[in-house]
């Protein structure tokens, strides 16, 4: 026969200093955890974000990135005749691009964090269709002018809409301000391919990456096997968004196995103090588990009696921890891109799957901390324990 559940939460209740000490040391691992793997989610969304499943970008072959991919403009009009390649009225949908990183001051520290500046064709918006310019206008071809992405603006000195910055030997001005949806490209800055070229002294007619709109997400195949046959080029296609999600992979793997570990070693803690409390609780009521078993009550009733007081003391652990890293859902932060080398923005993402891992994890910690106190409570003869009374 079971013992009624009411009795372990009457019992917790009646423990409750010792239990609040279990109880904070589950939600603090179980807090870390999850907002480590939400840190990731965001970083990793943030740039998968940035493809569009009806674009393909076009590499050097054998680059893994931009800033090692070399292409030249032979190579961006051979790209631009493959089929399957989206045409509107002034001509293909592509931009063909270049990008560089610049050291600038954030508003909040005045040190200097590099972001990076893409050099775009001027239809990049007809191909990169969910950008939109949410302030001031888009920089006009052959001058010095700038687009910055909407993190971009708020996070560094000197490039709020209407300000002049110099780098790379030039003065520029920022005449718009764009939004990106939450993508990588919201802490970029765009700016005409060519005059980036000239300013930086590059060969002329030299890119690092070709994006291509489709006339369909089933176009793909056939646009990258033409430039595969094509003897004049040695490329590399992929889908934009898979291209993002790879980049994505290292840093937030990294983030991940770091969250893992410092959540481990937290719940290690918190395992021990749920051993404690629960052997102290056993100690404390030896006569009462001696009454139950001369009651009727089986060794198995009792082991899964006290096995549910420990998993209730782990759900709240559990519960609370996830409720303090709920408000972190939607908070901005940033981190070094290693692809990259330049600072990105990225919001954390609290989603459900990861707080019911969180309560999981929370779970498992009072199963491990409960077991083996539970299991002793059987162990002690009854009519021992009866004559203590």
């Amino acid at each position: 026969m079971p013992i009624p559940l009411i009795y372990n939460v009457r019992s917790v209740r009646q423990r409750w200093t010792s239990a609040i000490v279990a109880v904070l040391g589950i939600a603090g691992a179980v807090g870390v955890f999850v907002a480590m793997l939400s840190m990731a989610r965001g970083f990793q969304a943030t740039l998968v974000s940035s493809g569009s499943p009806g674009n393909a970008i076009v590499l050097r072959a054998g680059a893994s990135a931009e800033m090692v991919s070399i292409l030249t403009g032979n190579d961006v009009q051979a790209i631009e005749n493959a089929p399957g390649v989206e045409r509107g009225e002034g001509g293909p949908r592509v931009t063909a691009e270049v990008v560089v990183i610049a050291a600038f001051p954030l508003k909040k520290t005045g040190t200097d964090a590099n972001v990076q500046i893409r050099g775009v064709s001027p239809r990049v918006l007809e191909v990169r269709d969910r950008v939109k310019i949410v302030r001031g206008r888009m920089f006009q071809s052959g001058l010095n002018e700038l687009v910055a992405g909407r993190n971009v603006s708020g996070t560094y000195t000197g490039l709020d809409l209407g300000q002049t910055v110099k780098f790379g030997g030039g003065t520029w001005s920022v005449v718009g301000v764009f939004d990106a949806g939450g993508s990588a490209f919201d802490s970029e800055l765009w700016c005409d391919a060519r005059v980036l070229d000239q300013v930086y002294k590059r060969p002329a007619n030299i890119f690092q990456s070709v994006t291509v709109h489709l006339t369909s997400e089933s176009a793909f195949g056939p646009f990258k096997d033409a430039l595969s046959a094509d003897p004049r080029l040695t490329v590399d296609t992929e889908r934009e968004r898979s291209y993002y999600e790879k980049n994505s992979q290292a840093l937030a793997t990294m983030i991940r196995v770091l969250g893992t570990l410092v959540a481990l070693v937290m719940g290690i803690g918190a395992v021990f103090g749920a051993l404690n409390t629960m052997y102290s609780a056993i100690s404390e009521r030896t006569r009462e588990i001696a009454t139950m078993r001369a009651l009727g009550f089986g060794g198995g009733s009792v082991v899964l009696s006290f096995v549910f007081e420990s998993l209730f003391i782990a759900g709240l652990g559990g519960l609370l921890g996830c409720a303090a890293v709920i408000p972190l859902n939607g908070w901005t932060t940033g981190t070094i891109n290693f692809q990259t080398f330049s600072h990105l923005a990225f919001a954390f993402r609290v989603t459900p799957d990861l707080l019911a891992v969180g309560i999981a994890f929370a779970l498992l910690m009072g199963l491990i901390g409960g077991l083996p106190p539970a299991v002793r409570a059987v162990r002690r003869p009854v009519a021992a324990a009866l004559r203590e009374l």
